[in-house]
């Protein structure tokens, strides 16, 4: 089982090297990552809440090892995250579902069949 606690400090290192090299990119991607929390309508513990579920999707783990941390941080309990992530597998179900439905038009154009 990978240890989430070291890996945290990994792509930490990285992106300190991405930042002397590439500014602006950082510099960028923070702005960005705090446009949220300038607002602050949805509450920092939900903003981790749904960073986890978006983090899951997109099968981030340096992202899965800091919003964990940080949803924890807010106060969230094992029971929301668990519910969050729940919202992530049911999406991305249906995601595939609605793809699944564009591959079978794929395979109808292909085949030379009507449009359904």
């Amino acid at each position: 089982m990978l240890n989430w606690i070291a890996y945290r400090k990994q792509p930490f290192a990285r992106i300190a090297e991405i930042a002397r090299l590439a500014p602006d990119t950082v510099k960028g991607y923070q702005m960005i990552s705090s446009a949220g929390r300038n607002n602050d309508v949805l509450g920092a513990k939900t903003r981790e809440l749904i960073s986890l579920a978006v983090a899951v999707s997109l099968r981030c783990d340096g992202c899965i090892t800091v919003h964990t941390a940080e949803a924890l941080k807010q106060g969230a309990t094992r029971d929301e995250i668990a519910e969050a992530l729940g919202v992530a597998v049911a999406v991305n179900a249906g995601a595939a579902m609605v793809y699944s439905a564009r591959t079978m038009d794929a395979v109808a154009a292909h085949s030379g069949e009507a449009s359904a």
